[in-house]
């Protein structure tokens, strides 16, 4: 068995890696760049070694640098997690070289797969069905042009190499082609430093559903059930789901088959996976085989109880895997939401900056993990779990260096309507303060009834929110469940004040019955009165709500029961009331005595500043390209500029016809949030 496992990762996937790891008895290396060098994985670890510079470029994807820290640690494996070097066949020969242990396939594997042209026609010859399309490299954006109209629009402009929606466009003219090709090619060459492109036919109506595969040296292949990877946002998975609410057992069956034959035709050995874009009718399409352990693997883990990160390093080792294929189950349903620093009210712009608070939901275990004695976090016992894969702790700095995903929130249950619901609640008891996140905008998926229902395409949030997110209107029952859950906490927290010590004398402050409670200026006037264990709230027409919980003026989370049902509430301080989310709502909700609510009528309404004059940077990022100067005249929708950051390039536009009266930034250049690029006549 492999002695010393160093991990060539970072983040979340380095953490997952170390946990299994350690579990076998197997030490563990970390390595890290200068920007982490306090990171979660480093502090996991039993050794670290630094290797080079914040930008990937020169420490995570460096070869040389990685190469000097396996010496330097003494490693006998290497685990590659994904991105970074888990697909590059040049770092695999440099550890076979070495006699290093390679926890992931074979090189030939690597090089047939990893180049998207090649692996079609690959997966063509094994009987594997695929996607119309050009298979052959284009040069330019004329060529581009002409196969896109050759093909018929849509057509889907993809990066031959790597993956995670990098390099990828759909086009629906010849306009949107070569600006398509472009973009992909430019962001191809920065993020894996190849740009070459190839076009393939856009399905209409598609669902992504891919499939684990899991093979060993000796010649056994096995498929270990599909994973729902439909809802997508620029080509980037969101929420990930086990098993599939479309797939029937026939369709398993045969996409499973498929897969298998694709892994044994090119001598695959490990955990890998292969993706199908599937129809409305299931027909099934191969889009590419991913040589590498997949972001969205634990909802298979949770399925199936079986750790795949344990099963890489044994087929590394050269043990033959222990069971069959008539040994995999599929049991329950596991859901995966992927938290990210970013901006769902800005456009899913990242954001970067300090975690003053993470506090993620208790992790629990149930199903067949535990089962199967292969459970990562705290062991329990129940009917749901909840599993939460990290790589950052409170007080640690988002970098805009890496990838903006910052924890995999998982839940299990014996059905699908368990498991979503489980994870409402744990949705809803996750705390991040200090960046932008979209937790508002997943738990407004959970509870979309599209979602409920199952009817998913890779269009759902494109197709649901064409406008962007805007954040979550709860149903009034709802609405008047937190006033009601709003009222009994400031009662809470005016009683503490009536009791502050140092008062005068004959000076006691009695805390009245009658409040007025509002909401976005809906307004609920209120009777609470006290009662054993929580609070009776009575609203105008005689509608009384019963509120229990132990909240106490301070605490962050408050976990009560409305009218029967849990509601779970994040707490933040607000002048005359509070800041509540939940259920993906952010509300500012003030309780006043009725006097205060009779004088706040009358307050003015702050009015924003007018930018619409200004072209803001909608992130922080850098300025890779700038399109006009001073004095041009642009038209809407036209492109001015592009600003990477986290690993992406984002093309901002005219939002109307103007001119550029003044330029305030140069390409090369570090931006911050709203920092005004350019202005307008």
């Amino acid at each position: 068995m492999i002695r010393k496992l160093l991990i060539a990762n970072r983040g979340e996937i380095a953490c997952r890696v170390i946990r299994t790891a350690r579990r076998m008895g197997i030490a563990t290396v970390a390595v890290h760049s200068e920007a982490d060098a306090g990171a979660l994985h480093v502090r996991l670890a039993d050794e670290a070694v630094a290797i080079g510079p914040a930008p990937a470029a020169q420490s995570y994807i460096a070869i040389d640098r990685v190469m000097e820290a396996i010496r330097a640690s003494g490693a006998d494996a290497v685990h590659p997690g994904y991105g970074f070097l888990s697909e590059n066949p040049r770092f695999a020969e440099a550890l076979q070289a070495e006699g290093i242990a390679f926890v992931g396939p074979p090189v030939k594997a690597i090089e047939a797969m990893g180049d998207k042209i090649t692996s079609k026609k690959i997966a063509a010859e094994a009987g594997v069905s695929t996607v119309p399309g050009y298979m052959g490299l284009i040069g330019d954006a004329d060529e581009a042009a002409r196969i896109a109209g050759e093909i018929g629009y849509p057509v889907m402009i993809k990066a031959s190499a790597g993956g995670g929606g990098k390099g990828m466009r759909i086009a629906w003219d010849e306009a949107e082609a070569r600006e398509g090709f472009e973009s992909s090619r430019s962001e191809a060459a920065s993020s894996f430093g190849d740009d070459r492109i190839f076009i393939e036919k856009f399905v209409t109506q598609p669902r992504h559903i891919e499939i684990q595969v899991l093979a060993d040296t000796h010649g056994t292949c096995l498929y270990l059930g599909e994973r729902e990877c439909s809802i997508q946002r620029r080509n980037q998975k969101v929420v990930e789901e086990a098993p599939s609410p479309f797939l029937d057992a026939a369709t398993r069956k045969a996409m499973g088959e498929q897969a298998v034959a694709l892994a044994q035709a090119v001598g695959y050995a490990s955990a890998g996976t292969v993706e199908f874009i599937v129809d409305g009718d299931r027909n099934f399409y191969f889009l590419e085989m991913n040589t590498r352990l997949q972001v969205e693997h634990p909802v298979t883990e949770l399925v199936t109880g079986i750790d795949l990160v344990e099963q890489m390093i044994r087929v590394a080792a050269g043990e033959r895997l222990s069971f069959g294929q008539e040994d995999v189950r599929l049991t329950g349903w596991a859901i995966e939401n992927r938290l990210y620093a970013e901006d769902p009210y800005r456009g899913f712009l990242p954001s970067i900056g300090r975690l003053t608070r993470y506090r993620p939901p208790a992790e629990r275990a149930a199903g067949p993990m535990l089962d199967a004695g292969t459970w990562h976090g705290e062991a329990g016992t129940g009917e749901t779990a909840i599993r939460n894969d990290t790589g950052v702790f409170e007080g640690g700095e988002i970098s805009m260096f890496y990838d903006p995903m910052i924890a995999k929130l998982c839940s299990w249950g014996p059905d699908r309507a368990s498991a979503i619901e489980t994870m409402r609640g744990a949705l809803d008891a996750f705390e991040v303060e200090g960046i932008g996140h979209n937790l508002p905008f997943l738990a407004a998926v959970m509870d979309h009834p599209r979602f409920v229902s199952g009817e998913l395409t890779t269009a759902f949030i494109a197709e649901e929110w064409p406008d962007g997110f805007d954040g979550v209107a709860l149903p009034e029952g709802e609405l008047r469940r937190v006033a009601a859950a709003a009222a009994a906490m400031n009662r809470v927290a005016e009683i503490r004040r009536t009791r502050v010590s140092g008062r005068l004398g004959n000076h006691e402050r009695k805390v009245g019955d009658d409040w007025v409670v509002v909401i976005d200026r809906a307004e609920w006037p209120v009777r609470v009165a006290a009662g054993p264990g929580g609070a009776d709230v009575t609203f105008d027409g005689g509608v009384t709500l019963r509120v229990e919980g132990d909240w106490t003026p301070g605490q962050s989370l408050a976990r009560l029961v409305v009218d029967g049902a849990p509601l779970v509430l994040k707490v933040g301080k607000a002048t005359g009331g509070f800041r509540l989310r939940s259920r993906g709502a952010d509300l500012r909700v003030h309780v006043y005595t009725p006097r205060q609510a009779e004088l706040a009528r009358l307050m003015p309404e702050k009015i924003a500043p007018d930018t619409s004059r200004q072209l803001l940077c909608p992130m922080p990022g850098m300025l890779v390209k700038l399109n006009v100067g001073p004095g041009d005249e642009v038209q809407e929708g036209q492109a001015l500029c592009i600003v990477e950051a986290m690993k992406m390039e984002n093309m901002l536009r005219a939002e109307r016809q103007g001119v550029v009266a003044a330029v305030n930034a140069a390409p090369g250049d570090s931006l911050a949030v709203d920092e005004v690029i350019l202005e307008f006549e």
